[in-house]
């Protein structure tokens, strides 16, 4: 099989199963560093390259032409909230995006939420 079939099969099977339900994640470091772990060893398998071959990310992904697997997801969330913006003032998923709940947190560092890796301010 060529390279370019097998690239096609990566982007419809294996990033896309990457990329499910994405839109409504809270990326954290951690998670970040292993998507793009298992995007890069397909595309090592791919190109038949070994992490003893020593070739950074950058040039196997220009070899293969596939972009940063965190950079898509991170399109894709605000794809998703610009759809949410546009919504009905009474639809779920808006009401949910605007919900500010009453009383106190817990003491400590505040869970991240999706709104604070997007940078949104109402």
């Amino acid at each position: 099989m060529n390279k370019e079939t097998k690239l096609r099969i990566h982007n419809i099977t294996a990033k896309a199963a990457l990329k499910l339900g994405s839109e409504a994640w809270v990326l954290r470091k951690r998670e970040e560093q292993r998507l793009e772990a298992a995007q890069m060893k397909f595309l090592r398998h791919l190109l038949g390259i070994t992490k003893l071959d020593k070739e950074n990310n950058q040039c196997i992904r220009e070899k293969t032409g596939a972009q940063n697997i965190v950079k898509e997801i991170k399109q894709n969330q605000k794809k998703w909230l610009q759809h949410v913006q546009r919504m009905d003032t009474n639809s779920i998923p808006k009401q949910a995006l605007r919900y500010r709940p009453k009383g106190r947190r817990n003491i400590g560092r505040p869970k991240k939420r999706w709104r604070d890796q997007l940078h949104f301010e109402d």
